[in-house]
């Protein structure tokens, strides 16, 4: 950060914007190509989200500026938006601590985009920054393996994703995906590391044992404010088969609403699975609904990776908190008046992900930057809430500030003082991110970053050290 106090902007008078000369002698020096990257796709691109995930640039919009810098949906014209307007196609380390370096002499501000990379395998599996779980899935199940995973496509396990603490369908049974990475033994390296490029352009191995300081942040001290990371490896367990049981409710009369309920059942059987879930089932019919169920069993690699293409093209905000097992337990009907109150206020829908408890409990142990909260949380519930391309910028502004000073409060409630949430699913403006996002670790992760990311190089909003920067984290305000 220079004595200026905010990153370097084209035509800045300060530190200066790399001339096309000097982006010119950039590409020549390595193999790499340096980009203009802009928003932008085609009709049909709209909601690929795999295309999204291989371009430079995406369609990040800018509601805020004035005016506004949009890219809308068969639009004329494609502002900018918050898409950073130089981009780097980085497939070597090489090229990263060449980007890394070039940003740190110019002062410019880096964002992270992971979207190709290489996988090794045996008793662990190494993944490049950019491979996709789908991807891993597949890789995994060639060795009769299974990874703590989400089930989108194109997002990357060595990324944003194990940064934020990275929950699954297996975490009950496994622990999130930062819990994946053991601790030093007789003075040997944790089976799980990373490779990470930080903020002097170095190539950092990053485990228990070497960068230990580094390697407790890396497990859930948030996305994007650390380094880029260039490879990680993840502890893998013997693969099995899981069945799978879907219950779709419609109502159809006023006022209208679906209700989806998907279980996943591990090393059991179909019937195993329906009877457990038949008391609820018959609830629901005792109410006069009928649910429409599918059901089936796979082996988990091809359940989790059935998504092989991500939607795109969705316009939304979000807020989120993590419920407890008490909660749970001593305040259910609270619960059903919370979610009746989003509705009320105009919720578009409510998720609850059952991916906590059991073995994410069992692991408060383990010493890593995840929020507590996680190892006495039982689901993580986020409310959501969309707008159409035809939303003028002032609406969408007002629809977030309903999500975040109406609809989170309510979920806050439940969670209880200083509740907790997944910072990779939850809203970017929570006012008090520091407690709410990282909880205790919070002073201990600002003082790594100070130590390995002086100038602040890596920042996101809501991550670790954005408190001393203005909203679009370009500018220092402390």
């Amino acid at each position: 950060m220079s004595t200026s106090q905010c990153f370097t902007q084209p035509g800045d008078p300060g530190p200066r914007f790399p001339t096309t000369s000097e982006l010119a002698s950039f590409n020549a020096t390595i193999d790499v190509k340096l980009y203009q990257s802009i928003g932008g796709c085609s009709e049909a691109h709209w909601t690929d989200g795999n295309f999204r995930n291989d371009i430079i640039g995406a369609v990040l919009q800018d509601y805020t500026s004035t005016p506004p810098s949009l890219c809308l949906r068969n639009g004329t014209v494609c502002g900018q938006g918050n898409v950073p307007i130089l981009g780097v196609n980085a497939t070597t380390v090489e090229h990263i601590q060449a980007a890394v370096r070039l940003a740190k002499f110019h002062n410019l501000k880096i964002v992270i985009k992971a979207s190709v990379g290489d996988v090794d395998q045996g008793s662990a599996v190494t993944a490049g920054s950019g491979v996709g779980l789908a991807t891993l899935y597949a890789l995994t199940k060639e060795q009769g393996k299974i990874y703590v995973g989400g089930t989108a496509a194109s997002i990357v396990a060595s990324g944003g994703y194990v940064q934020g603490a990275g929950h699954s369908i297996l975490s009950p049974t496994f622990g999130l995906a930062a819990d994946n990475a053991l601790r030093a033994t007789n003075n040997k390296p944790s089976l799980t590391e990373f490779e990470i490029v930080t903020a002097n352009g170095t190539l950092l191995t990053v485990n228990s044992v070497s960068n230990p300081d580094l390697f407790w942040a890396l497990r859930g001290g948030g996305a994007g404010s650390w380094g880029v990371i260039v490879s990680t490896t993840f502890r893998t367990f013997p693969t099995f088969n899981g069945v799978y049981h879907v219950a779709n409710i419609m109502i159809a009369t006023p006022p209208t609403f679906s209700l989806s309920i998907t279980s996943i059942f591990p090393n059991t059987t179909i019937s195993t699975a329906t009877s457990a879930l038949t008391p609820f089932l018959n609830g629901i019919t005792s109410l006069g609904f009928n649910a429409n169920i599918t059901s089936g069993m796979l082996l988990v690699n091809d359940l989790f990776g059935a998504v092989t293409t991500d939607g795109g093209g969705t316009l939304a905000t979000l807020g989120s908190r993590l419920l407890s097992s008490s909660t749970y337990k001593n305040h259910a009907t609270e619960i059903g008046q919370v979610i009746k109150q989003l509705f009320d206020n105009g919720a578009a829908g409510v998720l609850a992900h059952l991916v906590a408890g059991g073995q994410v409990s069992k692991n408060a142990h383990i010493d890593s930057a995840v929020t507590p909260k996680w190892r006495t949380a039982k689901t993580h519930v986020i409310v959501l809430q969309g707008w159409n391309e035809s939303t003028s910028p002032s609406e969408v502004e007002a629809i977030r500030e309903v999500v975040t000073n109406t609809r989170v409060p309510l979920l806050a409630a439940l969670a209880g003082p200083d509740g907790g949430a997944y910072s990779n699913e939850a809203d970017v403006r929570e006012p008090n991110f520091q407690t709410t996002f990282f909880g205790p670790n919070y002073g201990r992760l600002s003082q790594i970053k100070k130590a390995c990311d002086p100038d602040a190089m890596f920042l996101v909003p809501a991550g670790v050290g954005s408190e001393n920067f203005d909203v679009d984290t370009l500018c220092r305000v402390d």
